[in-house]
């Protein structure tokens, strides 16, 4: 358990995982963003970055004496956002207690989608047989989450029943992003404290800006952005259409929404080490105060 909003990067690639000397510096896993929010656990989708994470976690809360209660956020369930799932060993524990939330996906709900992941042949444990107690919910845009000092989600239609403004709640907004194939991706707005953050990957760019989801992330202390392509990638190659946006159209938003940080993601997986530092470079000309994110970059909000 971390106290205060602490946000800390496990996986930052996109499509698949890229081992190799060409990706020290930022990583070769794939999405994964840890988040502490007063003492609360929340994990932004299970690529194979969720797999480092889940043994820290069995660690710490073993040292502690303490189960593990998480909400795990999908954005979506293609494979790279879902592919660690299978390997995240707090799971496989009887006192974790494991909150999944996510969209539909090509009009498959969250559970029907990680089941598919963990079929035989394909993988030898079926998401049933995991001993961990799993509340798993599809959740649209129309929907808060809040989360309590007791770790417990409650969901909330923001139309029927009325959303607490308690400030030791942790609330979960969500955007439903149609710019990506899938059918459907969930950008999650977290606040807790007078702190926000916005977790956008896997959405592309349109003329003049996502007019909603700048208004969704206005005044995010951090905004977390797909930043797949560079510009002439995107102008000149078979990109336009893909669901990724480029370094600029990221700046863009952060810079209309107001943004005091934003956070390059979801890194192609072709690009080496020295092509992010030029991008990262190009971002910082375009908004200052930007990075390009990396394996166990940690924020304090």
């Amino acid at each position: 358990m971390e106290d205060g909003f602490v946000v800390r990067f496990r996986g930052v690639r996109g499509a698949h995982p890229v081992p190799g000397k060409a990706t020290l510096k930022y990583g070769g896993n794939t999405p994964c963003v840890e988040v502490w929010a007063g003492g609360r656990l929340l994990i932004l989708d299970a690529g194979t970055g969720i797999i480092n994470l889940g043994d820290n976690l069995l660690a710490r809360h073993r040292q502690a004496g303490k189960p593990i209660v998480a909400s795990i956020l999908f954005s979506h369930a293609h494979p790279d956002h879902t592919q660690g799932f299978p390997f995240f060993n707090p799971a496989y524990e009887g006192t974790s207690t494991l909150y999944m939330f996510g969209p539909k996906t090509f009009d498959q709900d969250l559970e029907e989608a990680l089941s598919r992941a963990m079929l035989a042949p394909t993988f030898p444990v079926s998401l049933e047989e995991l001993p961990s107690l799993k509340i798993i919910s599809t959740i649209t845009e129309n929907e808060v989450i809040l989360i309590g000092p007791e770790h417990e989600p409650q969901v909330r239609n923001v139309y029927r029943e009325p959303v607490t403004s308690d400030p030791d709640m942790v609330r979960v907004d969500v955007y439903r992003s149609p710019f990506h194939p899938s059918g459907s991706v969930s950008v999650f707005r977290i606040a807790w404290g007078g702190k926000s953050m916005v977790y956008a990957t896997d959405t592309e760019g349109t003329y003049g800006g996502d007019s909603r989801l700048i208004q969704f992330a206005t005044g995010c202390d951090l905004l977390i952005h797909d930043a797949q392509y560079t510009a002439e990638e995107y102008v000149n190659g078979p990109k336009q259409g893909w669901g990724h946006s480029t370094l600029d159209m990221a700046a863009a938003v952060a810079n209309r929404a107001g943004a005091r940080q934003l956070v390059l993601f979801h890194h192609d997986p072709a690009h080496t080490d020295g092509e992010l530092d030029a991008m990262q470079a190009r971002a910082q000309e375009l908004f200052p105060n930007s990075l390009a994110a990396y394996e166990q970059l940690t924020i304090r909000l």
